[in-house]
């Protein structure tokens, strides 16, 4: 059997060209045909600049803070931004690999709270569209999920949440928006149950953190979501996503300093020294720190407006082109630039639709009941070409391929 690792070194431009041949498989982001796992920002010059930075800190590690300022800096004035935008102290947050930790910190800070109170066995609230990312965090640090159906309008229902809560309730759960729909979930009336229970309420913005300001910013209507919410304890939000960035760079933020210093460890048993980090990781790229600094920087309130502004024009326009068809319908309300549509005439149908528009080109996410729609500014030049080939999968469609819905997977290595 042949070895993993080759015997002599290979040549660089060898190993470009393979890394090429590779990525013929992979999706066309860069061309607006995929809508989801990259938000396409349509602007070379911020792309350039990413690269630039990432480069200047490819190799530096954020482990510890007392040998890099600049990446201190870097994720203060980061923080400082999402505060300024949420409505929190500077001092309240930190920046994480991604949504997934920064949930699983919400978790961990409202378990040790719980434990704090004498709660050996607490509980998650939540609702069902609520991210899965709950449901892992919740397996990995023994906390009881308790998921709760939602309305008809597919938001969490304020009863049905405050029946589930009780005594080992350790944290409630809001989605602004959630994923599958993108509705955001009445903050204002939830926030209410949890400030009545004295339980902790997080606010998953993962999504729309770094869009919703800008998106009021622009006129659009946006339902009460951040910490202007008596109630609300804490907050997550992508700048991967909506902010820009490149991967992996989110925040997690809090209502005040003692709720942050929660999810610190320190450790002085060790011959090495003290050990000490403020999220779940050890190591820290640098790199998403410092793009995601500069990105921010770079942008500006006027840029993430105008981005904003690009976002909602595309997504009236796919709105349009599938509202305009009849057998198509968009699933419930959406409040922003996520969304979900189906056919009427049922899931074998939108099935097949979407299998005609993968053999286009187009990646569309299948979710349980239909196809999954995220728009970013680099949609916007694609709008009236996704229009045109959905109009022909209606028209030409033929048996579904059955593709199954799926949003993450595991392969064997």
């Amino acid at each position: 059997m042949a070895s993993a690792l080759p015997d002599h070194g290979r040549d660089p431009d060898e190993l470009e060209h393979l890394l090429s041949e590779w990525q013929a498989g992979d999706i066309d982001w860069r061309g607006g045909r995929a809508f989801s796992l990259v938000y396409n920002a349509d602007d070379p010059v911020l792309a350039r600049l990413q690269h630039r930075v990432a480069d200047r800190f490819l190799h530096e590690n954020a482990l510890n803070p007392f040998v890099y300022p600049s990446l201190v800096r870097m994720e203060h004035e980061v923080v400082a931004v999402a505060a300024e935008l949420f409505g929190t102290g500077p001092e309240c947050g930190t920046m994480t690999s991604g949504g997934t930790e920064s949930i699983f910190l919400a978790v961990y800070t409202a378990r040790e709270q719980a434990r704090e109170r004498g709660i050996d066995a607490p509980q998650l609230v939540l609702a069902a569209t609520a991210h899965p990312a709950f449901t892992k965090a919740a397996h990995y640090l023994g906390v009881e999920e308790v998921r709760v159906p939602v309305g008809t309008d597919l938001r969490a229902d304020p009863n049905a949440m405050a029946d589930r809560v009780g005594a080992r309730t350790a944290l409630m759960v809001g989605s602004a928006p959630c994923y599958p729909f993108g509705v955001i979930d009445p903050i204002t009336e939830l926030a209410q149950v949890a400030l009545a229970n004295e339980t902790l309420f997080h606010v998953d913005a993962c999504l729309g953190g770094w869009l919703l300001p800008f998106w009021e910013g622009i006129g659009e209507p946006v339902p009460p979501w951040n910490f202007a919410v008596d109630g609300v304890t804490s907050i997550s939000a992508d700048v991967h996503k909506y902010g820009y960035c490149f991967k992996g760079a989110s925040t997690i933020l809090y209502r005040d300093v003692e709720m942050k210093q929660r999810q610190h460890f320190l450790f002085d048993g060790w011959p090495g020294g003290l050990y000490g980090s403020a999220t779940t990781a050890g190591t820290r790229p640098a790199a998403p720190i410092a793009a995601a600094w500069a990105t921010i920087q770079h942008l500006g309130r006027d840029g993430y407006l105008a981005k904003a502004r690009a976002v909602r024009d595309a997504t009236r326009a796919f709105l349009a082109a599938i509202e305009s068809l009849d057998e198509l319908e968009v699933t419930g309300r959406p409040d922003m630039s996520v969304f979900e549509f189906s056919s009427r005439e049922g899931q074998e149908a939108i099935g097949a639709i979407g299998d005609v528009m993968d053999d286009r080109g187009w990646h569309l996410d299948r979710q349980q009941g239909g196809l999954h729609i995220m728009v970013s500014p680099g949609h916007r030049s694609v709008a009236d070409a996704f229009g045109d080939d959905l109009r022909d999968a209606v028209a030409t469609r033929g048996a579904s391929r059955g593709v199954a819905a799926t949003y993450g997977g595991v392969t064997d290595s």
